[in-house]
């Protein structure tokens, strides 16, 4: 078994690396996910064992967003990738263009055993995240803002307000903020939605359009609550800012993994996978980096403890609070109209 890592190209450079034996060749794929420190602890938790416990070489390489490069090597009738860790929505809409190879749940049983809802035919959930409800301590160091219809309360919790420049986890937000329940959001009502945006689009000082920038208004008290994803907030708290947030009502969102259709190494892809949403290798990834597992069976190991697991977007306690989005409407043509429909909002 061998790891090779081509972190940060944007384009797997297989030829580049090179391959040591005739067994590598014949056991081998090229994994690719969004590199920095996400990728680096997928690395010790996940694709280091699996590699190990498989025999495999596992090749990676690292991409922002792969979308486009998976249309290309799609379209050229030669990819050069086979897994690659994605936003769940790339996954079901490369399956509905004939990108995406199914899956075959036969073969893959930890995938099979996990809840319906963290699956499709053509991808399996590898990790979670949350967009959440954070604010500063220091203007609210009681009575916090504990809900979308709080964050839109601007008389009962005045301050500067940020959301996300993107309608992902914003419109569900504002439905939320109008009175929808968590688990009766989609499909969303996109019209409700973008009233009820319009609401609060004079209290936004800033429409955040990275990780880090929300990340930075929070530690530099730009702003008194956002919307911002857990790992950012929990990054800054570590380092001392007076922040916090909140899982209530936080958007539960993933990314999965899927594979090329026409990969080179499919036998092989479908054995990683299996091997990847492995319980005890999911459990490992919090250890590293602040990201839930995508297999909750991972809660059911010795290796998350109580007091880590109450952190994480999601476990049981926490997802249970919050809404799952639903990448499969997302990818609907309602979806896609809706970000389209975003960009004249934002225009306004």
């Amino acid at each position: 078994m061998t790891m090779k890592r081509n972190f940060g190209l944007g384009c797997a450079l297989l030829g580049a690396i090179g391959l040591t034996s005739a067994a590598d060749a014949a056991e081998q794929i090229t994994f690719v996910s969004q590199g920095g420190a996400y990728q680096q602890a997928q690395t010790v938790a996940i694709l280091d064992p699996s590699a190990k416990k498989l025999g495999i070489t596992i090749n990676q390489d690292s991409i922002p967003d792969a979308w486009p490069a998976i249309k290309t090597q799609v379209g050229s009738g030669k990819p050069i990738w086979d897994v690659v860790d994605t936003p769940t929505g790339n996954c079901l809409r490369g399956g509905e263009q004939g990108l995406i190879e199914k899956l075959d749940f036969s073969k893959i049983p930890n995938g099979a055993a996990m809840p319906e809802s963290y699956r499709s035919p053509y991808s399996v959930s590898y990790e979670f995240y949350s967009s959440v409800l954070s604010y500063s301590q220091k203007t609210f160091p009681k009575d916090a803002p504990n809900s979308w219809a709080d964050f839109w309360d601007v008389k009962k919790f005045p301050g500067r307000r940020a959301l996300r420049n993107h309608p992902f986890a914003t419109l569900e937000a504002a439905l939320m903020a109008d009175g929808v329940a968590p688990d009766k959001l989609y499909p969303l009502d996109v019209d409700r939605a973008f009233k009820k945006l319009e609401e609060i689009k004079p209290h936004i000082t800033v429409w955040w359009t990275s990780g880090a920038q929300s990340a930075q208004l929070l530690n530099d008290g730009e702003v008194d609550m956002e919307m911002a994803w857990n790992g950012r907030v929990s990054a800054v708290a570590k380092e001392g800012a007076k922040v916090a947030f909140t899982y209530n009502q936080g958007i539960l969102q993933s990314t999965s993994l899927c594979i090329l259709k026409g990969a080179p190494n499919l036998d092989t892809a479908i054995k990683f996978i299996n091997e990847a949403v492995d319980p005890v290798h999911q459990a490992n990834l919090p250890l590293h980096i602040d990201y839930g597992p995508g297999n909750p069976k991972a809660f059911e190991t010795s290796v998350i403890k109580p007091e880590r697991a109450a952190q994480l977007p999601s476990e049981p306690a926490n997802a249970v609070k919050q809404a799952l989005m639903s990448y499969a409407w997302w990818s609907s043509p309602a979806g896609e109209a809706a970000e389209k429909r975003w960009a004249s909002f934002m225009q306004k």
